[in-house]
C-alpha cells in the first residue's frame, strides 16, 4: 500500500474526479395548487355529505304499567322531650371556687441565658428591656459566666406569664426555678 499523506490531500474523495453536482427538478406550482384545491373540494364533499344524511331511526320506548300508588301512612306525632336541660340552663347560676395560690417562702427567678462576655449579657438585658421587663446580671464568683436573671417572683405564675412574653418576643431559652 502506498504511504498517502492526508493532511496534504485534505478533506476530499479519495483522489477522485469531484462528482457532478446534480440539480433538484424543478416543480411545478400548478400541481401543488391542484392537489390543494382537490383536498378541500373533497373535505367540503364530505362535510356536505355528513350534514344530508338522515335522521337515524328513533328509539322504540317500552313503557311499563305505572304501578298503584300505596295508601299514605299518616305520621307519629313528635316524641316528648325528656330533658329539661334547654329551659334550665339559661336561668342557672354557676359557682366556682378560685385556688388559694401557695405562697413560696422561697421565691422563683428566670434565667434568660448564660455567656462568657459581658457584651453579650448586656445586649441579652437589652432584648429584655425593650419588652418592658427589668433584668439583672450576675456573675458567678467561682466562674467566667455571666448569667442574665429575672425577678425574683413571689408566685411562680407571674413568672410563667413573663416567659411567655418573651417567647412571643423570641427571646428564648429561659427557665424558672426557685432561687437559692
Amino acid at each position: 500500500m502506498a504511504n498517502r499523506d492526508y493532511v496534504k490531500r485534505g478533506r476530499g474523495n479519495g483522489g477522485r474526479k469531484p462528482a457532478p453536482k446534480k440539480t433538484a427538478p424543478r416543480r411545478k406550482p400548478w400541481r401543488s395548487g391542484l392537489i390543494a384545491v382537490l383536498l378541500v373540494g373533497g373535505f367540503g364533499y364530505g362535510l356536505y355529505t355528513l350534514s344530508n344524511d338522515p335522521a337515524p331511526p328513533e328509539p322504540v320506548v317500552q313503557t311499563k304499567p305505572k304501578p298503584k300508588p300505596k295508601p299514605q301512612k299518616t305520621l307519629p306525632p313528635p316524641p316528648e322531650e325528656k330533658w329539661d336541660y334547654v329551659e334550665s340552663l339559661p336561668n342557672s347560676e354557676i359557682s366556682v371556687k378560685a385556688k388559694e395560690l401557695e405562697v413560696s417562702e422561697i421565691p422563683y427567678i428566670m434565667q434568660c441565658g448564660a455567656y462568657k462576655t459581658a457584651q453579650q449579657a448586656e445586649a441579652r438585658k437589652l432584648d429584655i428591656a425593650f419588652q418592658g421587663i427589668n433584668s439583672k446580671i450576675r456573675k458567678k464568683e467561682d466562674s467566667s459566666w455571666y448569667r442574665v436573671v429575672l425577678g425574683p417572683y413571689k408566685f411562680k405564675r407571674d413568672a410563667e406569664r413573663d416567659k411567655h412574653k418573651l417567647q412571643r418576643a423570641k427571646i428564648e431559652p429561659c427557665a424558672i426555678w426557685k432561687d437559692t
